[in-house]
């Protein structure tokens, strides 16, 4: 988990109060929120990066009230807390603290676990265990850490959707590929057992890999045995997008169960009468017995950038794109069933990474300048994301 600290009390000058007061309770991440069941209330919001506040509190100081007011409302909703590099030790300390904290003020805390070994493959995000011993040491000091006190697990975002075989890391036998889903099983059965945990693993996104490509990997993963699956994290695709994507999946994932093949699963490219009349037809799984989801709703609220055509060598339209919104704010009442929750997963603000879209940098060239290293505060892209929120952060835009 990235370091976070909470707004320290001389950041109490009269410009940041007067932001402060303009931001509604529900914008600032009070809503009342109601899951199922006994052990779940509310969304836990984790301190924010202190990036936040500094960037509040210089808007607020130059008299811009209705941008410092967005960036706290953004960074005052709820969102996940990130584990990638600490220690057992200090991996068990800190998630024992948030669950405690979270369990304290009756709310859900959502845990991102990222730290498998040849994480991202390396580029902008890697990092993680050096081997599978170590990443099972790893997993085993956060069940220890979370115990019977109530979680929800995002496990290791592009674990699946980019398997070392797919980035060109592995070997002719595919060890290390045998090794990731080794890894992603192992924490499936050490943390969906705890008294109050549920597991959801990683699926990329819609735009990505095809349900059909997608549900066999979960299977082998062990999706069985989890709660469900994620889709869309850290990234832009549109809420309605991602709702389907999953809902397919997860029709696909009990017809694989119930001895059908994946391959004939309709995908998210099929029409939508089609697809839904042959989920009618073939999928006898009962709905009670399906895999759940949750999806990444922290930018997409203006769905996924589109570059100009032919402008960038490789586009990298999922890094630190342009004028993107916050989208809709997390929730865990969403009206299906299946859909256990929407989450801002990724922590809006902070940056993808040196984006160069294939040029030779060091600036971002649809930014014109050099974008923060992954997880740094991006200023620029906090204030894209808090006006062009859709819905609307604060009930309105502000504007220069």
């Amino acid at each position: 988990m990235r370091r976070r600290t909470a707004l320290p009390s001389l950041v109490s000058a009269a410009a940041l109060a007067a932001a402060l007061l303009t931001v509604p309770a529900a914008a600032a991440g009070h809503q009342e929120d109601r899951a199922q069941g006994p052990s779940a209330t509310r969304l836990y919001t984790p301190p924010a990066n202190p990036g936040a506040y500094d960037q509040a509190l210089a808007l607020a100081r130059s008299g811009r009230f209705a941008d410092a007011a967005g960036i706290v409302a953004m960074a005052h909703t709820p969102q996940a807390v990130w584990y990638g590099d600490q220690t057992p030790a200090e991996v068990e300390a800190s998630a024992r603290k948030v669950v405690r904290d979270a369990a304290r003020k009756r709310t859900l805390p959502v845990l991102a676990l990222y730290n498998v070994p040849g994480r991202d493959c390396s580029n902008y995000s890697g990092g993680g265990a050096s081997t599978t011993a170590e990443y099972k040491e790893w997993i085993d000091a956060v069940a220890r850490g979370v115990g019977d006190r109530p979680a929800m697990v995002v496990l290791e975002p592009d674990s699946l959707a980019l398997l070392p075989a797919d980035c060109g890391q592995d070997d002719a036998q595919g060890t290390k590929t045998a090794a990731r889903y080794e890894e992603v099983r192992y924490a499936v059965d050490t943390l969906e057992p705890l008294a109050g945990t549920r597991v959801y693993l990683d699926t990329g996104h819609p735009g990505w890999h095809g349900v059909e490509s997608i549900v066999p990997r979960l299977l082998r993963a062990g999706v069985g045995e989890a709660t469900g699956f994620y889709t869309n994290a850290s990234n832009y695709r549109t809420e309605e997008d991602s709702h389907w994507y999953g809902t397919l999946i997860s029709s696909c994932i009990g017809y694989v169960q119930d001895g059908g093949d994946a391959a004939a699963c309709p995908n998210q490219y099929w029409p939508k009468a089609d697809a839904e009349n042959w989920l009618k037809e073939n999928v006898t799984t009962p709905l009670e017995k399906r895999k759940h989801f949750v999806t990444d709703t922290s930018r997409n609220g203006l769905g996924p950038w589109t570059a100009p055509p032919g402008k960038y060598p490789d586009a990298q339209d999922w890094c630190n794109p342009p004028a993107r919104g916050l989208g809709d704010r997390p929730t865990l009442n969403t009206g299906d069933p299946l859909y256990d929750a929407k989450l801002w997963i990724k922590i809006p603000g902070e940056s993808d990474g040196l984006c160069l879209r294939g040029t030779e940098g060091p600036e971002d060239p649809e930014r014109g300048m050099v974008d923060p290293a992954a997880g740094h505060w991006f200023p620029e892209q906090a204030l894209e994301l808090v006006r062009l929120a859709e819905p609307p952060l604060l009930g309105h835009r502000p504007v220069d």
